[in-house]
């Protein structure tokens, strides 16, 4: 998979003044965004948050999931480091798709927890590629990250890409009785470290 870096313009966000840069799939339909504060110093581990895109969470302040609380944390984290990047993974619903989370939604509402019910609509409990979050490191020239993440499966992924993770910093943020179910079936099905 083949990226370019498209535009990039100033960010003001209630966290600070980020950098968003755009970059287009050379071959595909999806567009991915990285938001970049402050400068790296050479060679230095960089603090990076991968955050797979999630419309209800993000946008519509779900409590069924912790995503936009993560969104939020990564952000001000960032900045209160003084550097970092976020980038914004467009691969909604663990890559199924927004109309395919809607209906896992569904499932959920009767019972199932999230892995099932992925499961019964004939999906992985994690369908994401993380490819195109290592070209968009690699463009950016990045190759050593501090990673904010609960995921192992996400850590998996991109050492196996070539990139060297030389921290891992939870985000443990958002528990409510909401999503309490979704929680534990991360850690207890996915690994998840909370």
């Amino acid at each position: 998979m083949n990226f370019k870096k498209i535009a990039k313009a100033k960010l003001p966000t209630p966290w600070g003044d980020f950098l968003i840069i755009g970059f287009e799939e050379e071959i595909g339909v999806k567009n991915h965004i990285a938001l970049v504060y402050g400068d790296f110093p050479f060679n230095n581990p960089v603090l990076t948050r991968i955050h797979s895109e999630c419309l209800t969470g993000d946008a519509l302040f779900s409590l069924r999931c912790d995503c936009g609380f993560q969104l939020e944390s990564a952000l001000m984290i960032i900045a209160k480091a003084g550097n970092g990047i976020l980038i914004y993974h467009r691969q909604e619903g663990r890559n199924i798709g927004l109309l395919n989370k809607i209906n896992a939604y569904h499932l959920q509402d009767k019972g199932l927890d999230t892995v099932e019910a992925n499961h019964k609509l004939g999906f992985s409990a994690d369908e994401r590629d993380f490819t195109s979050c290592v070209e968009i490191l690699k463009l950016l020239k990045v190759n050593k990250i501090k990673l904010l993440t609960n995921n192992p499966f996400k850590i998996k992924k991109l050492s196996n890409a070539g990139i060297d993770i030389v921290e891992r910093i939870d985000l443990i943020v958002g528990r409510n009785p909401k999503n309490t179910k979704y929680l534990d079936t991360k850690a207890d099905k996915m690994g998840h470290f909370f």
